[in-house]
């Protein structure tokens, strides 16, 4: 079947094209055990461009493409986060966008295997059609749908249950991790048992929390460690000025402090980052997709003893010195992951949250006359807004009072 959509292929003058490309239904499954399916044909309705999008522009320039894409096939539709119609059910729904032969395909061993939709060995959401496994179908809640048609600020919304999701793993995985690094020093510290320990612990690690970067990953992880931890102290640091739109917004959504960080030396900025928070931080989450990152936490030495470094970013080279790094217990960890409990919850929240205000739109026809260009110059500009989302098919939106 042929159709409209955007796809990336190895290109150095055209890697994102906008044109006729023919759809594929191979089978897929969900997790290891469970029986391949074909794919279930729905409608795209709205969707998001991510930084990984851009990512896979830049390696289209480059020629770097082919490990992902689907077997067969010399290009990538790409697009993951979004909404979607579904002809077959009569109902609208996310993707769950990873699957594969694996037990729980976000932490994949040897053995195992992977696809994720729109961004590796699948085909993603910027098409006017496309095959998606239907248990990878999730459910929208109740009260969105008016006459047939989905409304368009929710629907912004869900193009974040992605990210979303991934910030809800994060926050588990600190929690898991961050109590077993901190409970024995709480015993010690408080002669208490195990078990008292670490419940303690599990609160203890975010007492004084650095989130290095202000793009939606950073400001979903304030929410939620704020939403989970109400006695954390969040200090962003990020370059945007403290009245721009976006720091203004996540101050609100998450009461969290801010730090612009404009100052004339690394050093400078790490003693105002230990100032702002009373101390040296206790978990420092870099999500700036800088190296300055691991400068700040270590060489400068905003990490406290027996703290917590969370790498989400892409990119960086994470580097410590071991003398300090090792009498100081620190923890290092990085994943980037999110399992379907994950992204249902995402939905559950994000459907009650008003992440749709940071959300703006650019019209389909505008994208599609020049795709590269609105990349370069609207929705990875400088000048950027926080989020920018197409609707895809305006037939399934109800447009209300556009904002």
């Amino acid at each position: 079947m042929t159709l409209k959509g955007t796809y990336f292929q190895n290109s150095e003058t055209a890697p994102l094209v906008y044109g006729d490309v023919e759809i594929i239904n191979p089978k897929r499954r969900r997790l290891r055990g469970e029986p391949e399916k074909e794919g279930v044909l729905c409608e795209p309705v709205l969707v998001g461009f991510c930084g990984t999008d851009n990512e896979l522009l830049h390696m289209g320039m480059h020629g770097l493409l082919t490990p992902k894409f689907p077997e067969g096939q010399t290009r990538l539709i790409n697009g993951h986060e979004g909404i979607v119609w579904v002809p077959s059910e009569n109902r609208f729904a996310v993707v769950l966008i990873r699957g594969g032969d694996s037990c729980d395909p976000t932490r994949y061993t040897e053995d195992e295997t992977y696809f994720e939709y729109g961004c590796d060995k699948a085909d993603g959401l910027f098409c006017d059609a496309q095959y998606f496994n239907p248990d990878m179908l999730l459910h929208i809640p109740d009260g969105y749908v008016h006459d047939g048609k989905l409304d368009l600020e929710f629907a912004k919304k869900m193009v974040f249950p992605d990210p979303f999701g991934c910030m809800l793993f994060q926050l588990e995985r600190m929690e898991d991790l961050g109590s077993a690094h901190l409970f024995r020093v709480i015993m010690a510290r408080d002669k208490c048992g195990e078990a008292e320990a670490r419940v303690a612990a599990y609160d203890e690690i975010f007492t004084r929390t650095v989130i290095f970067g202000l793009g939606t990953t950073g400001m979903f992880m304030g929410d939620l460690i704020k939403r989970a931890h109400p006695n954390a102290d969040i200090l962003f640091v990020a370059r945007s000025p403290e009245d721009s739109p976006k720091v203004r917004f996540a101050k609100r959504v998450t009461g969290a402090k801010y730090l612009q960080s404009s100052f004339d030396t690394e050093t400078a900025l790490a003693d105002a980052i230990i100032d702002s928070l009373g101390g040296r931080a206790t978990v420092f989450i870099g999500v700036s997709g800088s190296n300055v990152e691991h400068r700040i936490a270590f060489e400068h030495r905003v990490l406290g003893c027996n703290g917590i470094y969370n790498s989400f970013s892409l990119g960086p080279r994470v580097e410590y010195d071991t003398m300090p790094f090792g009498f100081e217990n620190h923890l290092i960890f990085g994943s980037i992951n999110f399992r379907q409990c994950h992204m249902e919850r995402a939905i559950e929240l994000l459907a009650k949250s008003n992440y749709n205000e940071i959300v703006e739109l650019i019209d389909r026809d505008e994208f599609a006359a020049d795709p590269i260009g609105a990349y370069k110059n609207k929705i990875y500009s400088k000048g950027a807004p926080m989020k920018t989302a197409v609707i895809w098919n305006k037939k399934y939106i109800d447009m209300g009072d556009r904002k």
